[in-house]
């Protein structure tokens, strides 16, 4: 079936799908190191790529294939490549885009491990970087250099929810030759597709609302052209950063109910968003949904939801941080987001811990501040476990 001219949720349930001899309505799991061929001369026609075969599942498999397929097609991109993990992801594009004296701007307040990875591996290898605040875009434009070659977004930010304006980043970006990579995992392509508005890559952390699920770990990325997609596949398939076959198969089967899931849950924060702006423990709250948010207007021109992501400050700060965490019972204190159960977090704690004080006041990250991954549950079941711990914060 083709699919490329099919609504989105269309997308969802048959893209990429491959049918078997025995007819199975889903794709069957291809659990296989190697694939064998019919005869030395089909198999030499593999290896030479003058014909579409499976050779060895680190270079390529039907489950992966099937899940590249409807990721890239959702963002109307050329091709999709699944990595072992967002981390995997991650890494492939420093690894393709960056080499010794080059530089990268990335925003200050991006997931921990993607800035970490960078402040503390990559320097020893000769890459520098600058971190800014990109929801100005004079701030990339001042700490661009004439050695960078790498823009790396992501909107809306982790875990401020800070909203970076794709096109104008883009069109910056363009100016001085640059690839943009944009973190999409916060939205997913159904609410937005940063190739639309210039991006070269697109990256997931598949292990969030694509899958839903909290049960795999996964990564994606998304090239625009060809050129680039064989750059970031030959990294992917010779650093060994391929998904396992029943890993890509679980996240194909998670898809398929993205629009659902993420319907249920922006249904869900925008109520959460409300009660946590007229709480008195409350300090404020970033949503893309509230019109208190810096970038509302921003939010609506470029995504297609407020998504299911809430971050909201804490009068008490730390310390009413981790008395809250100690309190919840109803959402889970874990560092995740995008399942289908609400999850909490103290980036100051947690995630971000490991950034001095200092770095995360610059990146917008207080003491207080708490990450909301809002679910798919009663929403009056989660706003009275949120009441109910708010009472000891």
């Amino acid at each position: 079936m083709d699919t490329k001219k099919s609504g989105f949720t269309s997308k969802l349930v048959h893209s990429g799908s491959i049918s078997d001899e025995k007819g199975s309505a889903v794709t069957p799991i291809y659990q296989t190191s190697t694939f064998s061929f019919r005869d030395a001369d089909h198999g030499a026609r593999c290896f030479s790529g003058e014909e579409k075969g499976y050779i060895y599942t680190r270079l390529g498999n039907p489950n992966t294939d099937e899940l590249e397929v409807a990721v890239a097609e959702l963002e109307e991109g050329f091709g999709g490549i699944a990595c072992s993990s967002g981390m995997a992801a991650v890494n492939i594009v420093y690894l393709t885009i960056l080499g010794q004296g080059d530089h990268m701007v990335g925003h200050n307040a991006l997931y921990g491990p993607s800035r970490g990875i960078m402040e503390k591996l990559y320097p020893k290898y000769g890459v520098e970087y600058d971190f800014v605040d990109c929801t100005d875009i004079e701030n990339i434009k001042n700490a661009i250099k004439p050695n960078t070659k790498l823009l790396y977004l992501e909107t809306p930010a982790n875990p401020t929810m800070g909203i970076t304006d794709l096109k104008a980043a883009c069109a910056l970006a363009k100016e001085h030759n640059l690839i943009v990579c944009v973190d999409n995992t916060f939205c997913s392509p159904y609410l937005q597709r940063p190739i639309e508005f210039g991006a070269d890559i697109v990256l997931h952390s598949m292990t969030k609302f694509i899958n839903g699920h909290a049960d795999i770990v996964g990564g994606m990325l998304v090239a625009k052209d060809e050129a680039l997609y064989k750059d970031l596949k030959y990294v992917m398939t010779n650093v060994g950063f391929n998904m396992d076959p029943h890993q890509a198969w679980l996240v194909r089967r998670g898809l398929k109910t993205l629009s659902i899931r993420i319907d249920k849950g922006q249904e869900n924060s925008i109520k959460v968003a409300d009660f946590l702006e007229a709480h008195p423990k409350v300090d404020w709250v970033l949503y893309p949904g509230l019109k208190s948010h810096p970038q509302y207007e921003l939010a609506k021109e470029q995504m297609d939801g407020p998504g299911a992501m809430i971050s909201f400050g804490l009068k008490g700060g730390l310390d009413a941080g981790k008395k809250m965490m100690n309190n919840v019972q109803l959402a889970l204190l874990a560092v995740s987001l995008g399942g289908i159960e609400t999850l909490i977090q103290h980036p100051a704690s947690m995630t971000h811990s490991k950034l001095t004080s200092e770095a995360r006041e610059i990146a917008g990250i207080s003491d207080g501040l708490v990450r909301l991954s809002v679910g798919i549950e009663n929403v009056e079941d989660i706003i009275a476990d949120l009441d109910h711990a708010l009472t000891y914060a």
